[in-house]
Order: structure tokens, then sequence, then C-alpha cells
């Protein structure tokens, strides 16, 4: 096996100036949410170049490309849609020039997660080229909309597509570290209904927002008394945003509506965390409702497929084979013992295994603390490291 993983390491070296040119291209290529479509095609363009033996996009616009045939299924995922650039006067160069200075690669989209992209790609054909996917079918998958809404572009996959892995990798930015979880998330709103009155006279009518005041004081008091987990840390909740609806200026609004952002750690889920807010305005002894809120925004495609924003925590047991596996894997590539770690923000696999109950892990180039950020960049030596992992770990499963 360590004949193997020294084949394996060299050739995912000897392309990483591929991975670096097909990074910088894809970098250059702006890809909000639901605006991907470019990207996409230039992701094709690679798979079909390095001989993959199948490439599709499927009705939401996710990219499948397939190495193999055999009856074991693993997949590889990489999220290519990007945030925003922001204030573009806070950049110290261009977004979208695919900047390359000391052997790091910037622009939005480097880190978080098209490098994860480029690996993907390269790890394909080094399994290709060294014939060492004759028990599988490996798919690597771009998928569509994860900054919008995480995970949907999964449910699709699987509930629609058909595709049913054993495993997924998820290659967001780790710093090549392996991770085996993170905190799940929610989005609820709280609405307050009043009467509306003119503001001279505020007496005859009821203020939504005077009846949201002290469930806003009680979401504050909850936070500090939710539960903490060793591994993953505490939940946490906050208020986001509030709105009104007021006829005018000068006059008392008659609704109010409050959204807030749930981090869900792990021993917590959805009806645990609805049932704390509804308590909360219970104990404010006014009247409210809470709401999940639900996505329905078209993809690039045109496709609306509907979900709760409910993005549960999940948690892959450090005894699990696919950990074991992993570790393994890492230990005869690198020579040394990998961070088995977690992530702090969220990903695909909320759906994955979060919601589908397929095992994953997390490894991918760069590191998180850029992702989103004006500094948002990757260390070209990630790259072929990356690919090299991706290309070993079939053959430890």
């Amino acid at each position: 096996m360590q004949e193997i993983a020294k084949k394996i390491k060299e050739r995912a070296k000897s392309y990483e100036p591929e991975m670096v040119q097909f990074l910088r291209d894809i970098v250059a290529i702006p890809s909000e949410s639901c605006k991907e479509k470019e990207v996409i095609q230039r992701i094709k363009e690679e798979m079909e170049k390095v001989g993959f033996d199948d490439v599709t996009i499927d009705p939401m616009g996710n990219i499948l490309g397939r190495i193999g045939s055999g009856e074991r299924v693993i997949a590889y995922d990489a999220h290519i849609d990007c945030v925003g650039v922001g204030n573009p006067d806070e950049w110290q160069w261009d977004p979208f020039a695919g900047k390359m200075e000391d052997a790091i690669i910037y622009g939005r989209g480097a880190c978080d997660q098209k490098s994860g992209m480029a690996a993907m790609v390269y790890a394909g054909k080094v399994i290709k080229d060294l014939n060492l996917h004759k028990d599988f079918s490996i798919y690597f998958v771009g998928t569509v909309q994860e900054e919008d809404c995480d995970g949907l572009c999964w449910q699709y996959i699987v509930k629609e597509g058909g595709l049913n892995p054993e495993f997924v990798v998820v290659t967001e930015p780790t710093d090549l570290n392996i991770y085996r979880g993170q905190r799940g998330r929610m989005e609820m709103k709280v609405i307050t209904e009043g009467v509306s009155c003119h503001g001279s006279a505020p007496e005859r009518g009821i203020n939504s927002i005077y009846k949201m005041g002290p469930i806003i004081q009680g979401i504050k008091e909850l936070n500090p008394l939710l539960h903490v987990d060793e591994f993953l840390g505490k939940g946490t909740i906050t208020m986001t945003h509030i709105t009104n609806e007021t006829p005018s200026l000068n006059a008392v609004p008659n609704r109010t509506v409050a959204y807030l952002d749930r981090r869900l750690t792990d021993g917590e889920d959805k009806e645990l965390a609805i049932n704390q807010v509804k308590e909360v305005i219970e104990k404010a002894g006014t009247e409210a409702r809470v709401e999940m809120l639900h996505y329905e925004t078209p993809s690039y495609t045109g496709l609306v497929y509907p979900t709760e924003k409910y993005y549960p925590t999940w948690v892959v047991p450090p005894q699990h084979p696919v950990i074991e596996n992993s570790v393994r894997a890492f230990k005869e590539l690198f020579e040394k013992e990998p961070k088995v770690d977690k992530w702090n923000f969220s990903t695909n696999g909320v759906a994955i295994m979060g919601l589908l109950d397929i095992p994953c892990i997390g490894f991918g180039p760069g590191n998180e603390i850029y992702a989103h950020t004006v500094n948002d960049q990757v260390p070209i030596e990630d790259l072929w490291q990356a690919a090299a992992f991706y290309a070993h770990l079939p053959h430890q499963v």
C-alpha cells in the first residue's frame, strides 16, 4: 500500500500546474448562488478533458462526473457557488483575476471552495491514470446553491437523482485536516400582531413592537443557557432582523416580525429549539407565534425545489470506519498523524448526513478563516495534496 501511496503522490504533484490553471480559470468566473451556469460549463469542459467516464448536469444544475463503473459507490462534493464580493473597495486585488503570488491563489471562491473542485477533478485523473477504480463508481459532484441553502443540492441529488453513495467526502476547506462534524442551524421567525392607529393617540391601538419587546429580552437571556457539547461546542440563538408593517411612520405598527438564527449543537434539534422559543413567549406574557422559514428560490436552470430552512447537526463517531479509513489514508500519504476536528461553519453535510444519514467526512484545501473574506486564498501545495488524499481514500474502504 505504501508503494501505491507513493505513486499517487507523485502523479498528483505532476498535475499541479494543470490544477493551478483550472482553479484560476474558475475563480475568474463569478458564480454567486443561482448564477452558476458559466462555471458549471467550465468544470464540464475540464472533466471531459481529463477523461471522466461520464459527465452529467442534472435538472437543478449540479454537475456529476463519474470515474469507474464498479458496484461500490462513493462521492466527493464541492459546492461551486460563492458569496458576493461585498464592497469592492475593501479588496487589495481584483477578486476575479485569479491572482497568483508567492505560491498562493487569491480571489473570491479560491478557498470556499473552488479549490476543492480543482483538486477533485485531478484526483479523478490520478485514479484513472493508475487504474485504481475497478471496484468503484466514484462521483465527483459540483453542487449549486449551497451558500443560499446548505444541502438543498444533495436533497435533490439523492431523492430525485437516485445517487446513494456509501459515504461522501465534503471538500470544504479544512486546512488539510479531517473533519467529522459540525453544528447545525435553523432559521425561524417570531410574529406579533397589533392594531394600528394614528400615532397621535397610541392608546387607541395595540403596538406590535411593544409586544415583541419582552420576547427580544427573553431571546437574549436564553442564549447563555443553551446546551454545550464537548466536541461541537455550544448551541446559540440570536435575533438578526426585525421588520414592521405599519400604514405610515406616524402610525402604530400592526405587525412585527423578528428573525432568529439558531445554531444547533449535538443533542439539539428543531423541535427542541422551537419549544424553547415558545417558552420564551409564554414567559414574556404576550401573544406571538413561531414559524420556520422556507427556501423556494429557483436554481440557475429555473428549477424550484422547496425546503424548510432546517440544517441538522451531524457528527461521525471517531471509531466509525470512514474516519478510521481516512486517518489511515492520511498517514500512509503524509507519514504523520492527522488532526481530526470539526467545522465552525455549515456545509452540505447537513443534508448528506444530517437529513439523509449518509456518512461523510470533511477534507479540503485552504483554511476556513479565509472563507467569505476579502483575503479569500488557498496555497498551491494544498491542491495536489488534497487530490492525492482523494485518490488514495477508496483503497482504504
